[in-house]
């Protein structure tokens, strides 16, 4: 009689390993990402009261976000077993981050933002005045000491 349930049992537990991978396939076809993301994976008021100025760093945080987890997913996916490695640790959070992606793109058109021009941010940087220098007939850099203010 025993000899019959360890016979048995190997051949359980392989069917049962076979059905679990086999459910976890059929499973990862549910979170495919796509236009049709649940709202259930970001906060859909999130973005109305942001200016042009937060929902551009936003954007552009999120962008960079997204990114490095498909980077992530591509490593992972490398790897022994990368794929369901790669759905069980960065799958969500790449829908979330895509999600809110989305929200504040809405945001952006809604408030009727646009892209900060990247030369706006060199005019700044010479509009600060150049260093004090020492004055006629001295060399080198500003005295550190405390000297004598005229």
């Amino acid at each position: 009689m025993f000899s019959r349930l360890s016979h048995r049992q190997p051949v359980s537990r392989t069917i049962v390993a076979l059905a679990l991978f086999a459910l976890g396939i059929a499973l990862s076809g549910c979170a495919q990402i796509g236009d049709s993301m649940s709202p259930a994976f970001a906060d859909p008021a999130k973005y109305d009261l942001y200016e042009c100025k937060q929902l551009e760093v936003e954007r552009k945080g999120l962008a960079v976000r997204a990114a490095e987890l498909q980077g992530l997913m591509a490593k992972a996916e490398t790897g022994v077993a990368g794929s369901v490695v790669a759905e069980m640790a960065y799958r969500n959070d790449l829908i979330s981050v895509r999600s809110q992606s989305r929200l504040a793109d809405e945001a952006w058109r809604r408030n009727k933002c646009h892209e900060t021009p990247p030369a706006a941010a060199a005019p700044a940087a010479a509009a600060t005045p150049p260093a004090r220098s020492a004055g006629p007939g001295v060399k080198g850099s500003p005295s550190r000491a405390g000297g004598a203010v005229n």
